[in-house]
C-alpha cells in the first residue's frame, strides 16, 4: 500500500490527519485494522524511535484514540472517547474498555 493510500485510509480515525497517518506508515501500520491489538505506548516508541527524538505526549493520546477507534465497532463506540484528548494519563493502559486487565 502507497503512503498515499495509507493516509487516505487512517485519516477517517478522529484525530489522525496527514501528517500523523504518515508517522503510522513510517512504524509499519497501513490499514486501520493494523492497529487493532496494537500497545499505543508501543507504537509511540516505536515513532519516538524512527524520528530520532522524543515527540510530544500528544501524540501518544492520539495512538491509544486511534486503537480505541480500531479495536472498537462502530455503534459501541463513545463519542467522547473519539477525542483524543480524553485519553491523557489517567493511570491505565486499557485501551478498550471492553477488555478487563
Amino acid at each position: 500500500m502507497t503512503l498515499t493510500q495509507t493516509i487516505k485510509e487512517l485519516t477517517i480515525i478522529p484525530g489522525i490527519g496527514k501528517s500523523i497517518a504518515t508517522d503510522l506508515y513510517n512504524i509499519g501500520i497501513r490499514h486501520v485494522d493494523d492497529l487493532k491489538g496494537k500497545s499505543p505506548e508501543r507504537l509511540y516508541d516505536s515513532s519516538n524511535h524512527f524520528a530520532g527524538c522524543a515527540q510530544d505526549k500528544c501524540l501518544l493520546y492520539v495512538f491509544r484514540c486511534a486503537v480505541y477507534y480500531a479495536e472498537t465497532p462502530a455503534d459501541k463506540r463513545d463519542t467522547e472517547k473519539l477525542k483524543w484528548w480524553n485519553w491523557k494519563e489517567t493511570g491505565k493502559t486499557n485501551t478498550n474498555p471492553q477488555r478487563k486487565k
